[in-house]
């Protein structure tokens, strides 16, 4: 069974170190994802239409809202990947215009070949969330010195918009949307019926649907399980809730599909999500 060997969280965003063996359901991340493999058989990704490689010599880059599944095939040995979910306002430190992280054009390919410098900072960070779970300042600096490396490698980033004008051209929506979007991130556990959503914000099924994909680049159901999923991660770190309460405040009234649903988004169970998190506070 997949499960999480570490989790590191901070103002970054999310690490994840993920022993995996089993597949993931299409779904998205509201910033920029990096998958890189640290041990075991060489796997792949589907992104959009593709499929990506990740292999020794070969990471999967995904930009924000950009959908994705791990195919992990009946047989295959155990991967443990490196999953980096990265906040942009975390990235602008580095570089201000690194702000566009979460862009969908950010990446311009979907995989491609890491240098030495990548493989040995991927390694060291892997080892270090393992050996030093406690050590959350070192693996901070040493997330920072990876994505260095990864953005350098695999993005034009001094073609980037540096102005917030720039930026909030890139980011403009119908107002319906915008409704709508609200509606599920305030609370994504009351909302379901996407054809009473699609006319309470004014608009046809069919042209919430084709409008919403267009302006947010996934369907509006894809985005719901985004928002239930990290809240469902919040939740699951910094709360002593039990998961049957968590995964009904977030619309699942049986424990077990809020467990599947969160193993099939997260790559480990809650229970295993919640118990690497907290071993750093318990060392």
């Amino acid at each position: 069974m997949s499960d999480a060997l570490r989790i590191a969280r901070g103002p970054f965003g999310r690490v994840a170190l993920l022993d995996m063996d089993r597949p993931l359901v299409r779904h998205a991340h509201p910033h920029c994802h990096v998958l890189l493999k640290v041990e075991g058989a060489d796997t792949q990704f589907q992104v959009r239409d593709g499929t990506a490689p990740l292999t020794d010599e070969n990471a999967v880059l995904i930009n924000a809202w950009e959908p994705h599944a791990y195919h992990h095939y009946s047989g295959q040995p155990k991967t443990v990947i490196l999953a980096l979910y990265i906040q942009p306002h975390w990235l602008a430190h580095f570089r201000p215009n690194w702000m566009a992280s979460n862009a969908p054009d950010f990446f311009d390919r979907n995989a491609g070949a890491i240098t030495p410098e990548i493989r040995r900072k991927t390694d060291l960070l892997a080892a270090t969330m393992v050996y030093a779970p406690e050590e959350t300042g070192t693996h901070e600096k040493l997330l920072g010195q990876l994505m260095i490396a990864v953005i350098e490698q695999f993005t034009a980033w001094r073609g980037l918009p540096h102005s917030v004008r720039s930026l909030a051209g890139r980011m403009t929506m119908d107002h319906r949307i915008r409704k709508a979007v609200r509606r599920i991130q305030s609370a994504p556990g009351e909302v379901d019926d996407m054809t009473a959503l699609a006319r309470d914000v004014g608009l046809s099924r069919a042209h919430f649907f084709r409008l919403f994909e267009t302006s947010i680049g996934v369907s509006p159901r894809v985005f719901l399980n985004v928002q239930r999923i990290e809240r469902a991660v919040e939740q699951v770190v910094e709360s002593d809730a039990t998961f049957a309460s968590i995964g009904e405040s977030l619309g699942f009234s049986v424990p077990a599909h809020f467990s599947r649903f969160f193993h099939d988004h997260a790559g480990s169970s809650p229970s295993a999500f919640r118990k690497v998190t907290h071993l750093a506070a318990r060392i």
